[in-house]
């Protein structure tokens, strides 16, 4: 059971207040930038808020009220009471994401379809071009009850994947990151975005960090410079993407003959970059 704080504005740290303002300026951005207004966002927050107080701020083995919760949250106690009542809201991956992530880890984790530097190599598009080394039969090893052409059109329609003139697939790179698809894109930004803050409030509740959780940092940089940094982290960070996902391959597949509970892991990486603003003048105004 966690204890109840309830803290007023100024009961806050302004560090927290600081960067918790500069999380939201993010996330509003994008609210705007598809036209979700504050009222969508004011009734997505009473919802989450009820949730997490219902499910991560419980008494034991006490049945949570509705009075609680809306002391802890300071959600009125008739929305608490309606929002309680509702089920719970769809968290499923869109189809095309859950299969097309299977096959891409595949692709990455079996040696024979990569080259020398762990890169995805291209596949014969068909099982009679390629044999076990095709995109066929890829796709087969993966689910018998998808067909390969159905899930290479999706690809690329996508933009993850293209054809060569030897009628070969190659998979892009930086995949599987949709280039097109609001829904696969939107799915992903769920997933990373809740994940990377979950890592982060793991860490700022703990005396020592549970989670890796790093980043570097520079400032006055030319754009030539932050190019060449921005190249070096995607080649060294898709390095690091496909180590890891051969080992959890190998490690998956060992988990299946022990017994436990099962965990799920997201391991990822990012880069940013943006112009700084300019200084404030600190000279005076002279008048003429």
């Amino acid at each position: 059971m966690r204890p109840i704080m309830r803290k007023t504005p100024s009961d806050v740290s302004p560090v927290m207040l600081a960067a918790l303002r500069r999380v939201l300026g993010s996330l509003v951005r994008i609210l705007l930038g598809y036209g979700i207004r504050y009222p969508v966002l004011l009734e997505l927050l009473k919802s989450e808020f009820v949730r997490a107080a219902d499910l991560d701020f419980s008494l034991g083995h006490r049945a949570q009220s509705d009075s609680r919760i809306s002391l802890l949250t300071g959600v009125h106690r008739k929305d608490v009471r309606r929002l309680r009542a509702q089920p719970p809201g769809e968290d499923e991956a869109p189809a095309s994401v859950s299969l097309g992530g299977s096959i891409v880890a595949k692709w990455l984790a079996t040696r024979q379809c990569v080259d020398s530097r762990g890169r995805p190599a291209p596949l014969p598009r068909l099982r009679r071009q390629g044999g076990e080394r095709s995109f066929e039969a890829l796709v087969e090893s993966v689910s018998k009850d998808m067909r390969s052409r159905v899930v290479l059109d999706e690809w690329l329609r996508l933009g993850v994947a293209r054809i060569d003139d030897a009628d070969r697939v190659c998979l892009n790179v930086s995949a599987f990151v949709p280039k097109k698809g609001l829904d696969e894109k939107a799915h992903y930004f769920g997933r990373n975005a809740a994940d990377h803050l979950s890592a982060i409030a793991a860490n700022l509740a703990g005396p020592e960090p549970r989670f890796v959780e790093r980043s570097v940092h520079y400032t006055r940089l030319s754009a030539a410079a932050v190019g060449k940094l921005a190249q070096l982290a995607e080649r060294d960070g898709m390095k690091a993407l496909h180590s890891i996902n051969r080992r959890a391959a190998e490690l998956k597949a060992a988990s299946g003959r022990t017994q436990g509970p099962l965990h799920r892991m997201n391991f990822g990486i990012y880069f940013y970059s943006e112009p700084e603003a300019e200084p404030p003048s600190t000279g005076r105004t002279r008048r003429a």
